[in-house]
């Protein structure tokens, strides 16, 4: 009976421990893969769009142009407003806007085309990938579908961390053009969504993870 208890009591502890080993390690693979990819990315990551070198094609990744209070979306304006400088300046010839068009109703590259346009960007400048649903999807269908592989991405510093690690990853050589930052609430609960997004980024990359649709390559910018 006591060989039972103290069994019973030893499996527990052997239990927890393992797991609590586990944990550790796992946050220890995290953290360390969380470095590598800011290490890799900062250097590539410019808020000065004179900084960049020139590239034929600039990728905006798609947000949300409202919230849900019905408000302006500022990774929205920001990217907007990056992007137009970005084509103004003159280092990129063309914009493609990659992302979200899972219904009717959303459309996030049409909304974001139709504020570039207002903003004086010539329609023929502009083009859509409307199966960017993830930033891995955007950046997979950039080299596979529209055939570019040297690039400059237009979004926030931590989205662009991610977006140019994939780059990194899928051989497209990448640049990135940091937006305005964002203070507040909202960028507290999306840098919490980030977090659980380079988990994924790390399993992507193991298992080769590759976007829910996938053409054949066209001649969109030759």
């Amino acid at each position: 009976m006591i060989k039972k208890v103290i069994a019973k009591f030893w499996l527990r502890i052997t239990n927890k421990w393992v797991i609590s080993v586990s944990c550790f390690l796992l946050a220890i693979l995290l953290t360390g893969f969380n470095y590598h990819v800011e290490h890799y990315t900062n250097p590539l990551i410019s808020k000065k769009v004179t900084d960049l070198n020139h590239a034929k094609v600039g990728l905006v990744l798609g947000t949300s142009k409202y919230t849900k209070t019905n408000t302006i979306n500022l990774f929205y304006k920001y990217r907007i407003d990056a992007a137009f400088q970005l084509y103004q300046s003159g280092k990129v010839d063309y914009l493609l806007i990659s992302g979200d068009n899972g219904t009717k109703e959303y459309n996030e590259p049409k909304k974001m085309k139709a504020d570039l346009i207002k903003k004086g960007i010539p329609e023929n400048k502009i083009y859509l990938d409307y199966a960017g649903f993830r930033t891995l999807d955007s950046v997979i269908r950039l080299k596979k579908v529209f055939g570019v592989t040297d690039v400059i991405i237009v979004s926030q510093t931590f989205h662009l961390q991610r977006a140019l690690y994939l780059c990194k990853w899928q051989d497209i050589k990448g640049q990135g053009y940091a937006t305005k930052d964002l203070k507040g609430e909202q960028y507290e609960l999306v840098m919490l969504r980030e977090k659980l997004a380079r988990v994924k980024l790390l399993i992507d990359c193991v298992v080769g993870t590759e976007p829910k649709f996938l053409g054949k390559e066209e001649d969109y910018f030759k």
